[in-house]
């Protein structure tokens, strides 16, 4: 039985990996790699404690090499969603009444798992199945979700801990109780530890959990579950089906049990599924909580105090690591012109020294878009920047999908502060460039802040403090993490918690105990010593 106060351990975020040239980590890595590359798998949905094959089997290719296949997926109806939901609910009960310590033993086994023998499998996968190289797959796919374990494990013990005050002859006590139904999960392809951390810290608090992965990462997200299950969690806590948006959609949002959505994806799905929910909303047993991170119109802007090279090396950085396919990435750019030319002479500089190719070498920076359907898409805004009179590209611009979805990295300078690609979402290595004029600084301020309808990240470069603090009072509602002197991109568990508003979602800030509120339902207990016998209060007489 449970009959103390536990303290949990401190929670560090774990270190990152060099894999220099010759050190062991970066052989290893290359090695499961290549043997996950060689081995065919059949990806099954995970269902109670059943692991589910169909006969609708689907193809997984890597991004950079889409003619190889290293095996399929198992793809469900809205039956196996039905199951999932019934698997979850079966398994709430018991779930929901385990002793928090031990089910903070779970994902605090499972961060050192990852940290050990599970750290290169991991790695391997997203390498292989979402095309990024060896440090953009450590920084997520072992350092951040092993993070997101430790510190989601040490704000629960917090928000338990904290308690109202008791007058005398009472005692007021606060529970935090599990959602009364399940968490619904969709995840997105960019992120490993967004899947796996969506999942997991509505468990964390007692929830169950259906899981729909997106397609492109049904790969890694296998990993995930031979995570979870290595680490002990109770089969039936959370479910992983394969099922078509439409279908899964048809069943969640009609169950009297759906409680909550944790969902990181574009703004266009967010809206349409608040809306089905919104539709049912007399169906449910509570209000669901919802939650979504969504799109972004990331924005660098530099002053003229700002210094080039610090700017340019935010933009290379900032717009082109992961292809650009970071909810955070900086896909405008505000630069002054006394630092123009500076700037432009560098970032064509990097952008030309960029390698691209296959992450299994690690000499290259740059990788393959995700699909061929972003290929298309992203392929499509440059070609229109190509046409327009009103902007240039000034380096990359090509594209090539005989192989793989390769993309340049792409440098769109316009005139027009509103130029297509300067509003919309693109999701993919292209970042167009507004040059100014150096002594508009207020008034392009304005202008960053009134461009989009996104306000998920942004960064400023400045040497002037009145400069920074006049951005920052005016930027204020432009972005949910904001960046000064900085890429926009790359927040840290513990440190920097994620999430913005506007269209770019519902500012929930994962990575911090912000997110587990939203996953808890408190009640609130009054114990009076001696209770009243009289109904009369003194000023009666």
């Amino acid at each position: 039985m449970s009959n103390a106060f536990y303290k949990v351990p401190v929670a560090v975020n774990e270190p990152v990996k060099s894999y220099a040239p010759g050190s062991p980590e970066r052989e290893d890595l290359l090695n499961e790699y290549k043997r996950m590359y060689n081995t065919q798998v059949d990806v099954p949905m995970y269902i109670g404690d059943q692991k589910v094959f169909t006969e609708d089997k689907r193809p997984l290719s890597p991004p950079h090499d889409h003619k190889h296949i290293v095996g399929t997926s198992n793809y469900g109806s809205s039956k196996h969603v039905k199951d999932a939901i019934d698997s979850a609910m079966n398994a709430r009960n018991n779930w929901s009444q385990l002793p928090w310590e031990q089910r903070a033993s779970i994902f605090l086994k499972a961060a050192d798992l990852l940290a050990g023998p599970f750290r290169n499998k991991l790695n391997a996968a997203t390498m292989l199945a979402q095309s990024k190289n060896v440090m953009q797959a450590e920084i997520d796919a072992a350092c951040e979700l092993i993070d997101f374990f430790r510190f989601n494990v040490q704000y629960m013990s917090q928000l338990y801990k904290e308690q109202p005050e008791s007058q005398p002859g009472m005692w007021n006590r606060l529970e935090h109780r599990p959602l009364e139904g399940f968490v619904f999960a969709l995840t997105p392809f960019n992120f490993t530890s967004i899947c796996a951390n969506l999942c997991a810290a509505p468990a964390m608090l007692g929830n169950v959990v259906v899981w729909k992965p997106a397609e492109t990462q049904i790969y890694s997200a296998q990993v995930i579950m031979e995570l979870f299950e290595a680490a002990g969690l109770p089969k039936g806590v959370i479910n992983m089906v394969t099922v078509s948006g439409r279908e899964i959609a048809s069943v969640i949002f009609e169950d009297k049990n759906f409680a909550g959505l944790h969902f990181t994806g574009s703004t266009d799905v967010f809206r349409t599924l608040w809306k089905g929910i919104g539709n049912n909303i007399e169906k449910y047993k509570s209000y669901p909580r919802i939650v979504g991170e969504t799109g972004g119109k990331d924005f660098i802007v530099a002053h003229k105090s700002a210094v080039p090279s610090e700017v340019a090396t935010a933009i290379s950085r900032g717009a082109f690591e992961y292809q650009g396919q970071k909810c955070s990435a900086a896909s405008r750019a505000y630069v002054p012109n006394n630092i123009w030319e500076a700037v432009r002479n560098q970032i064509i500089d990097d952008v030309k020294s960029f390698k691209m190719g296959s992450p299994e070498d690690p000499n290259n920076f740059i990788n393959a878009v995700i699909s061929e359907k972003a290929f298309d898409s992203i392929s499509s805004y440059i070609d229109y920047a190509h046409d327009a009179d009103d902007a240039e590209v000034i380096v990359g611009g090509n594209y090539d999908k005989s192989q793989g979805y390769f993309i340049e990295p792409t440098v769109v300078v316009t005139s027009n502060p509103k130029f297509k690609t300067m509003v919309e979402e693109i999701f993919g290595p292209v970042i167009t460039i507004y040059v100014y004029d150096e002594s508009n600084w207020e008034e392009t301020l304005d202008l960053v802040d009134s461009t989009s309808d996104y306000a998920l990240t942004g960064a400023i470069l400045s040497v002037d403090r009145y400069a920074v603090e006049l951005a920052t009072k005016k930027l204020e509602n432009a972005a949910g993490n904001f960046y000064i002197n900085d890429k926009p991109t790359g927040a840290v568990v513990g440190q920097q918690p994620f999430g913005g508003a506007r269209a770019s979602g519902t500012n929930d800030k994962a990575g911090s105990i912000l997110n587990l509120l939203r996953w808890v339902s408190p009640r609130t207990i009054k114990e009076t010593y001696v209770p009243a016998t009289d109904y009369r209060y003194p000023f009666l007489g």
